[in-house]
């Protein structure tokens, strides 16, 4: 392949780079636990957009249990924006198979 073709790529690459780390902050993801209970909704940057707790879930005597059922639900819409990141960059990417972490990702 020839250099300059390489480097035309690449700076495309970087260019859809930058746009996607823009629109990362605009995808939203929500996780839930406790049959929703609790809800979490994050962006694309992993950034706590809001969370919902019902009224219900709140006992002073079983703090453990809500602090569970917000980790839970966290991890799951952590879990959800993955799913969501894989697809945004294999559109971006047009399914090149970049090694694992080439994005920051795991």
């Amino acid at each position: 392949m020839n250099p300059m073709d390489i480097m035309k790529n690449f700076q495309n690459l970087q260019s859809k780079m930058g746009e996607a780390q823009e629109k990362m902050k605009t995808l939203r993801a929500e996780g839930s636990s406790g049959g929703d209970l609790v809800k979490v909704t994050i962006d694309g940057t992993m950034e706590v957009i809001s969370m919902q707790i019902d009224p219900i879930a709140v006992d002073p005597r079983d703090v453990t249990m809500l602090e569970e059922l917000v980790g839970a639900a966290f991890t799951d819409a952590v879990r959800k924006m993955r799913e969501v990141l894989q697809r945004e960059m294999s559109q971006l990417t047009g399914g090149m198979n970049l090694p694992p972490g080439f994005m920051g990702g795991q």
